[in-house]
């Protein structure tokens, strides 16, 4: 029996509207947003809705990276409406804490920060996915340099994508320099000029620095001697001869001792910037990363500067770092939509100018010629001066071996016990090969 012409056309009626609402945008206004195309805050011209997605996203940090990290998730929420974001953050040493067990139990956030000291910890024991399979696809590299991409190669893989570049160098205040009797901190300055400016320092009633962090600046040490800190292959220390080490942990802690820098029960009183001497007028300067210069001015609210590394040699030991990295957890359900986020944040013009470098000088060469726009005197000294080290530096060393960071635990515990007068440059030498090889043979 044949159904009415009129019958026809109304159950053909209902049926497009049925097939329109199927193919709606579920109530978020987006209906151009598709899992196949890269989170990159452009158009899209998918009609396919993307099916609804949960990250969890960790990082550690002060406030203000709690803040503008918050800022910039919401930024990519509102683009991507289909995605639903946990965040998890906390200060360094309470968010290592967390996330070890975190791991243990095959339960790490989708998206974890990362640093070079954890880095082969993680990637080592297969907890973080190989990010090679998304490059040019989810995350987008056409403004990237390759240098910067291997700054997360362990091996053959990446696992880590580099979220912006540092250089070390010493941050300092001009005027309180100029105090001191020292009129400016010469271009090639070597270790025997610190000391001597240490002491000047001294002499007024300033202390010059706080300290060397020791597995940072004893690695930038022997690079300037033409050695690493760990092997090639990560099995043991990458340099034979102890005077090295007696050499230079002797200078800072007679430095030390002498009072030209401070104890260190003196440094465990600085619970942040605010409290640094340097801020307090009380020293001069702080050897670290650039990415921390802009929050040290910011607090000091005066103008400071930055100096090169001590050398001779200052060309073979300085060298570009990722100062972190966003990596994806190998047991990750949306790897991809992961890849996505991180992509976001290392390429979008808008996000990054909420970040503005904190992580590092952004690696999107794009990015980088932006944010000369809207930053800062003291963002712009930043960019500049890691500008001038990529030109003034050589490759970085391979990422840190596993058990790096027992080994790094090892070194600051006798650096410490040195700078205190209660163990010898030559036996701490020879003690920390020996638990460093400890250590270190188990990845033979």
């Amino acid at each position: 029996m044949k159904a009415p012409k009129k019958m026809l056309l109304t159950l053909m009626t209902a049926a497009m509207v049925l097939v329109s609402a199927c193919g709606g945008n579920n109530g978020n206004g987006n209906a151009t947003n598709s899992t196949n195309t890269p989170a990159t805050g452009t158009e899209s011209t998918e009609t396919t809705e993307a099916k609804p997605v949960t990250l969890r996203i960790a990082w550690w940090g002060g406030q203000p990276r709690h803040d503008y990290t918050m800022k910039v998730i919401e930024m990519y929420k509102t683009k991507n409406p289909h995605v639903t974001i946990e965040m998890e953050y906390a200060n360094y040493d309470d968010y290592w804490k967390k996330l070890a067990p975190q791991a243990a139990a095959n339960e790490l956030p989708d998206i974890i920060q990362i640093d070079t000291q954890n880095y082969s910890q993680y990637a080592g024991r297969k907890q973080l996915a190989d990010l090679t399979p998304f490059l040019g696809k989810q995350i987008d590299v056409s403004d990237i340099s390759q240098n910067a991409i291997d700054g997360g190669k362990l091996g053959d893989g990446l696992y880590g994508m580099n979220l912006g570049v540092n250089a070390l160098g010493l941050n300092y205040d001009p005027a309180l320099l100029k105090k001191a009797g020292i009129d400016s901190i010469p271009e090639n300055f070597t270790w025997d000029d610190y000391v001597a400016m240490a002491e000047k320092a001294k002499a007024a009633g300033l202390y010059f620095d706080s300290g060397m962090r020791a597995e940072v600046f004893f690695g930038y040490y022997l690079r300037t001697l033409g050695k690493t800190l760990f092997n090639a292959e990560g099995t043991g220390l990458g340099y034979e001869d102890d005077q090295m080490f007696t050499d230079f942990f002797g200078m800072l802690a007679k430095l030390v001792v002498d009072g030209a820098v401070p104890s260190p029960d003196v440094l465990a009183q600085i619970k942040g910037a605010e409290d640094s001497h340097l801020v307090l007028n009380q020293g001069i300067g702080v050897w670290q990363w650039s990415n921390q210069f802009v929050g040290l001015q910011q607090v000091a609210n005066r103008p400071l500067a930055i100096a090169a590394m001590p050398g001779p040699e200052m060309t073979k030991g300085l060298f570009l770092k990722p100062s972190m990295f966003f990596s994806v957890s190998e047991n990750s359900k949306v790897k991809e939509e992961a890849a996505k986020f991180i992509s976001f944040f290392v390429n979008d013009i808008d996000a990054n100018k909420l970040i503005l470098g904190d992580r590092g000088v952004p690696v999107a060469a794009k990015v980088k010629e932006a944010l000369k726009e809207v930053s800062t005197e003291a963002q712009i000294q930043v960019y500049d001066y890691v500008a001038w080290a990529e030109t003034n530096s050589s490759l970085m060393d391979p990422a840190d071996p596993i058990g790096s960071a027992e080994v790094f635990k090892s070194l600051t515990s006798l650096a410490e016990q040195m700078n205190y007068n209660k163990i010898k440059p030559e036996e701490a030498a020879k003690k920390f090969r020996d638990e460093a090889t400890s250590i270190l043979k188990k990845n033979k």
